[in-house]
Parts: structure tokens; sequence; C-alpha cells
């Protein structure tokens, strides 16, 4: 069971981070903490399991992107890494993940694309195919976000 100070930094770190140099710093001095006791504490969370992973959820929309689109790409499988990862290092892509296939759906490698509008979308995608040789895909636009919320622990505890 975590302790009342890991709970307390557990709560703390849920929801908006601060968009600063230091995010870490910013959260210590709201619970009058030092940032090395902050980060001391994730790192000992981490490496017991109790926090697997940290996520970033991108507002598009406060961020200046009107568009974004999935990209559903199907890449031989002995490309996957290879193609992967230079995808993954596009400036538009947020997220890049492989899935496994489907006999109804043969995509395997997926991107999230971000741009000023649909056409910014399609052109990042058809780039994207150019310079890996992938020219088997789908692109699916986004039109409404039904939901993106994380789970909350410890809530009670930043007081």
């Amino acid at each position: 069971m975590p302790t009342k100070l890991e709970k307390k930094i557990i709560a703390a770190i849920q929801g908006d981070m601060p968009v600063t140099k230091r995010p870490y710093l910013e959260i210590a001095k709201r619970l009058d903490l030092t940032e090395e006791t902050v980060l001391e504490v994730l790192r000992d969370l981490n490496n017991r399991g109790v926090i697997r992973r940290f996520g970033v959820t991108l507002k598009h929309q406060n961020s200046g992107f009107r568009a974004n689109a999935m990209v559903a790409w199907r890449v031989d499988e002995a490309r996957v890494e290879a193609v992967g990862g230079i995808m993954a290092a596009h400036q538009a892509v947020s997220h890049c993940y492989r899935r496994d296939p489907m006999e109804q759906w043969p995509y395997n490698l997926y991107t999230m694309i971000h741009s000023t509008d649909e056409a910014g979308c399609k052109k990042i995608a058809e780039s994207l195919s150019t310079q890996t040789g992938v020219d088997d895909y789908a692109v699916l636009f986004s039109r409404k976000e039904l939901k993106k919320t994380s789970m909350q622990y410890f809530e009670d505890e930043i007081d």
C-alpha cells in the first residue's frame, strides 16, 4: 500500500501538468516538497511497478491543430519496426503503434497525425507513404471527441 507521501504525489501528478521546463518543481512547490523528493518518489514508484507508465494527452484543440487523423497502415511485419520508427519521428505524429490485423481490417500500424486542416493531414500521410514505400493505408478523421479522461487516485490526499 502506498505511503501518505506517495499518495500525495500520485494525486498531484494526475490531470494537467504544468507546461514549464520543470513541471515537477511546480508540483513540488505546491506540495511543499523539494523537486528531488518528488522525482525520487516517482522513480521508486516506477521501479516498484506501482506506476507503470506516464502518459500524455495532447489537447490538439488548444495547440493550434484543427484536424487530426488516425492513419491505419498495412505494413509487412518484417518492416514494422523500421517503418514505425520513421513514422514516429515525424513532427506531426503524436502516436504510433502496432496492432494485430484482422481478416476484415488488415492494417497493423497506426499513426495519429495532427495538422491545421484535413488536407494537411492527407499530405502528411502521403509524405509518410512516399518515405516508407507503404501505399496501403486508410485515413480516418476525428469528427467528435467522446471521452478523454484518466483514472483519478487519492484525490483527497492533495490538501
